[in-house]
């Protein structure tokens, strides 16, 4: 891809954007905060999800593999 083509791509994207937000009728001020909004809260669900899904999911494993599995050995060894 021609890096004249990937540019006009990515004007094209932009304005898609513009578009489908609705913010082509702002200010630039307001364009800015608007964007600035989104994108932080953009960063803080990907955050959040990078940080604690991991932690949620190896949880959720833990207490389904315990659920469904059979006695763990801890409790085997104490019957013995």
């Amino acid at each position: 891809m021609n890096f004249k083509n990937f540019r006009e791509y990515l004007a094209w994207l932009y304005y898609q954007y513009l578009l489908i937000t609705g913010i082509y009728v702002l200010e630039p001020w307001e364009k800015s905060i608007f964007n600035s909004i989104l994108f932080s809260v953009i960063a803080m669900v990907i955050y959040t999800s990078y940080v604690f899904v991991p932690i949620h999911v190896r949880l959720a494993l833990e207490f389904f593999s315990g659920i469904f599995s059979s006695q763990p050995e801890s409790t085997m060894a104490l019957m013995n």
